[in-house]
């Protein structure tokens, strides 16, 4: 292969790169709270509650009435719609200068019943994590 080959994929590879967008931020907010959402869905409680800020440096016992709530949250929309079968983003609003962001997440449950939830996240433009 000659150097010209390796100079044409190194400046296509470079161009590549250049013309990919960066996500924006209300893009990453949106994708924050439907991971969290999917963790809370899906019974990974401590993985939800590593999203939320501030729980990083609770006390031990306060943690677990937080874990708590949250099974209980699960459970009553398991006993009440059959469960929350999907989660899906409706649309999200970033204002990175106030560190906040507002994601409209839209709950789909078992029993064919739907709920728009606004969901409030801190942080950003980043890392975001639910407030």
């Amino acid at each position: 292969m000659s150097v010209r080959f390796f100079i044409a994929l190194g400046a296509a590879a470079a161009l590549m790169a250049a013309c990919r967008e960066e996500p924006k931020p209300e893009q990453l907010a949106a994708k924050a709270a439907e991971e969290a959402y999917g963790h809370l869905v899906g019974g990974r409680y401590a993985d939800y509650l590593a999203l939320v800020a501030g729980t990083d440096s609770l006390p031990a016992d306060y943690r677990e009435q937080l874990l708590a709530n949250a099974k209980q949250f699960v459970a009553w929309q398991e006993k009440e719609h059959g469960g929350i079968d999907s989660v899906r983003v409706l649309r999200a609003v970033a204002d990175t200068a106030a560190r906040r962001a507002d994601v409209y997440l839209l709950l789909c449950f078992g029993d064919s019943t739907r709920e728009e939830v606004l969901v409030p996240l801190v942080g950003g433009p980043e890392r975001w994590r639910l407030k």
